[in-house]
């Protein structure tokens, strides 16, 4: 495979996540709205409901995650940054790099915990919700967590890279 198939693939990797992500979002107000109007209409509202929003949340967030890092999407200084690129290239670079570095070793920390919790609950069979009532096992859930803690520091590094490149080759520009 070629450098440039693997980052063809891996973009649409990312942008799987992302559209999974989404197809997640649209479910999960689908599933709030007719709850909403089962419990109006018919006074019975739809079991687990509670526990299926809370644990989508996590697997939105870390399904879109390393779509938004991709995007240029996540909180900075994006003017000190600009201001940076345009007098002292090389320095804002270096500092783009640290940027992603920190992300990448951010995600990293949250993956050295999760993959433990991810074992234990697959191997335990841990579960959310109440026996009898609604119940669903969580390892999913810590799986698209991990999943997506790995393509975050995956886009982080990547980026990184770049920006490290750019420094020894001031005349490319910003990214």
């Amino acid at each position: 495979m070629t450098k440039r198939k693997i980052v063809r693939v891996f973009l649409a990797w990312v942008s799987g996540l992302s559209g999974a992500g989404t197809c997640l979002i649209f479910a999960v107000m689908v599933l709030i709205n007719v709850d909403v109007v089962s419990r109006l209409l018919l006074n019975a509202p739809i079991s687990g409901v509670t526990e299926l929003v809370e644990l989508s949340i996590v697997c939105i967030v870390f399904l879109q995650i390393s779509d938004a890092i991709r995007g240029g999407k996540l909180i900075r200084s994006d003017s000190l940054h600009a201001r940076l690129l345009s007098r002292a290239p090389a320095a804002g670079h270096a500092l783009a790099a640290l940027f992603d570095l920190a992300g990448a070793l951010f995600f990293t920390a949250i993956l050295y915990g999760s993959v433990p919790r991810l074992l234990e609950a697959y191997r335990a069979g841990y579960y959310a919700g109440n026996v009898g009532l609604f119940t669903m096992p969580v390892w999913p859930i810590r799986l698209v967590l991990v999943i997506g803690c790995v393509t975050a520091i995956l886009v982080f590094l990547q980026f990184a890279w770049r920006h490290l490149v750019a420094i020894q080759k001031p005349e490319s520009g910003s990214t």
